[in-house]
């Protein structure tokens, strides 16, 4: 079974209150089998238009377990948490390649 990516560009409006969100945020990721593999950091557009303004990836075991921990009232908490603190929060799921045998 292929590993589950979660991809977000944000803008963070308010910082204070977003630190709420991330005290609470990897709490869940972590219950779901997650992983933080980007969290803010440099970044570069090589190609396109896209000026993302801050990226985060999330790495699950897959996309079922990405999509509970999504749905789940811990991270439903977490995430009204987040309600006022961002500009904008674009989340996408995407399954990974499976593994060659």
């Amino acid at each position: 079974m292929p590993a589950a990516y979660v991809i977000v560009d944000m803008n963070i409006s308010d910082p204070e209150r977003y630190k709420e969100y991330m005290a609470r945020a990897p709490e869940a990721v972590k219950a779901f089998g997650g992983e933080y593999l980007v969290r803010g950091g440099r970044h570069e557009t090589l190609e396109g238009d896209w000026k993302p303004a801050r990226m985060a990836m999330l790495r699950f075991p897959s996309f079922e377990q990405a999509k509970a921990f999504y749905d789940d009232a811990q991270y439903t908490q977490a995430r009204q948490l987040r309600a006022g603190a961002t500009s904008f929060f674009n989340m996408v799921l995407v399954e990974g390649v499976a593994a060659p045998v």
